[in-house]
């Protein structure tokens, strides 16, 4: 049973008209005037009951943005649709980047209002069903074996990961947010001997800085005010297994000092308690933030972090490994394809994954399964098309060529082809449907061909001199933008100009061998 609406918006003229559509099509509507009263309804005894939030972005107070990052910090997983009257595309990228589910423009329609609580509604009923179908296969250990990747740039951290596996030294795992740290973080316990042990996870970003001692550590009954029960703690919970800290440049620093006792001694001390309680844990840590530079601030202790960064690995993002994102999509698909058998979808475009590829997922890869899992639940075809991903066609546009053959599509035997390491017939690397192979389509603006004319694997050098001469036509000679882009430094660009013969000061080709 679809539950309520709940409408956030300090406009009373908004509000009324949102909920007089509402009450049309048949929802229930929870109206509220501003950011902190709709997250009081957020994390009353009411939420339960919300379904799907409408959000205005321009309030004074806690605006939108900041109801958004409220959300996230505190593991709200309700759609969002966002409205406002200004909408640029800066405004849709940055709600999107917050969680947004979806976007509309005021006044909007009673139509489109409803449309885009139906699709939120439909995502959110196969989410769901998702969840339940994982809770039901129960367990398993994640290996490295289990993580999705073809990239070189993952190379590095799945050798650091399976070497770390092997000792009971602290690892602080660095990425941005959506690489994917928790994910290496359960590859390592599940290629260790704790595999069969808890692994217990703590997000420190979403902790009141008040409660965080008494979540980590524990408390006794009555050490506080609302301490009603006895709590462990989740370095008690973790005890013989791995205790894995995300986000821990969030902790306060009082909090800090408590940790590095724990960390050394292998105790806690509970709020409330009267004596210690001896702890076994492999302790693994996260952060998306520097915390050299944190230490340098005065933010972070020193002590701790020498003594959390005793074996550092960084995932990189999902820009610096975009071999990656096919593999991915695949993944992602078919992860939604249980939940409705009779509805299998048969690939995505050769299009819509240039597209995809293009994008530089400020949200990595938390961002490109949210989106693909979106695209893959509301798209009316059995291929996705780029017509399932429009806020990442806004932002690409110009830089893939959406007008190229609608027609080609990664299908599901290409997908098996792709991910099994098979050859493949397309000159981008990736096989076609059966009415395709025939015709090897020249790689559209944005690919380059891997294979040659005889079918073989073209040389690196080749794809390298084919990619800067792309790059440099693509930024206009703008040297620093390429050297950006291409993921080296400007005096490694200008070698290799050097060497292939590009004259490094007019940043063109002197001779084109195309």
């Amino acid at each position: 049973m679809t539950g309520s609406i709940l409408i956030v918006d300090d406009d009373p003229v908004q509000r009324r008209l949102v909920e007089a559509a509402l009450t049309k099509f048949g929802h229930t509507a929870i109206v509220t005037d501003s950011g902190a009263a709709g997250l009081d309804v957020l994390d009353g005894p009411n939420a339960p009951e919300v379904s799907v939030v409408i959000l205005d972005l321009v309030m004074p107070g806690l605006d939108g943005i900041g109801v958004l990052k409220a959300m996230r910090e505190r593991a709200i997983n309700i759609p969002v649709i966002v409205q406002t009257a200004q909408g640029g595309i800066e405004t849709v990228v940055s709600a999107m980047r917050h969680g947004a589910f979806d976007f509309v423009v005021k006044p909007a329609s009673p139509d489109r209002l409803q449309t885009a609580i139906s699709n939120a509604l439909k995502v959110e009923a196969v989410e769901d069903e998702m969840k339940r179908a994982s809770r039901r296969r129960g367990g398993g250990h994640l290996t490295f074996k289990d993580m999705i990747t073809r990239s070189p740039a993952m190379d590095r951290v799945i050798r650091l990961g399976q070497k770390a596996a092997a000792s009971n030294i602290p690892i602080l795992i660095e990425g941005e947010s959506g690489v994917g740290k928790e994910l290496v973080a359960r590859a390592i316990q599940g290629s260790g001997d704790r595999r069969s042990k808890p692994f217990v996870t703590v997000n420190c970003g979403a902790i009141p800085d008040n409660l965080v001692e008494s979540i980590l550590f524990g408390h006794e009954k009555g050490s506080f005010t609302g301490a009603s029960e006895k709590h462990t703690g989740k370095f008690v919970e973790a005890h013989s297994g791995t205790l894995f800290l995300d986000e821990i440049g969030d902790l306060p620093l009082d909090v800090q000092v408590k940790l590095l006792r724990a960390v050394q001694e292998g105790e806690v001390d509970p709020v409330g308690g009267r004596s210690t309680v001896k702890v076994d844990i492999r302790l693994i840590s996260a952060t998306h933030r520097n915390l050299l530079q944190q230490v340098k601030d005065g933010k972070f202790r020193e002590d701790l972090f020498y003594r959390l960064n005793v074996y550092p690995i960084f995932v990189p993002p999902l820009r610096d490994r975009r071999d990656d994102i096919p593999y991915l999509v695949r993944h992602f698909m078919e992860k939604v394809a249980p939940t409705d058998p009779r509805r299998r979808l048969a690939g995505i475009s050769a299009t819509a994954l240039a597209m995809l590829q293009a994008y530089d997922w400020p949200g990595n890869i938390r961002q490109l399964e949210n989106a693909v899992f979106r695209a893959s639940v509301l798209a009316e075809g059995d291929v996705l098309t780029e017509e399932e991903f429009p806020q990442i066609r806004a932002q690409v546009e110009g830089t893939v060529n959406l007008e190229a053959e609608p027609g080609s599509a990664i299908t599901d035997t290409v997908a098996d082809a792709t991910l099994h390491g098979d050859e493949v017939a397309d000159t981008t690397g990736l096989a076609l449907s059966d009415g395709e192979a025939s015709a090897r389509p020249q790689p559209r603006f944005g690919t380059l061909r891997a294979l040659d004319e005889r079918g073989n694997v073209r040389a690196l050098a080749d794809v390298e001199l084919e990619m800067i001469k792309l790059a440099i036509d693509h930024y206009n000679g703008q040297m620093s933008e390429v050297a950006r882009r291409l993921g080296i430094g400007r005096s490694t660009l200008y070698r290799k100009l050097k060497e292939y013969g590009i004259d490094p000061e007019a940043g063109r080709v002197d001779r084109l061998a195309s």
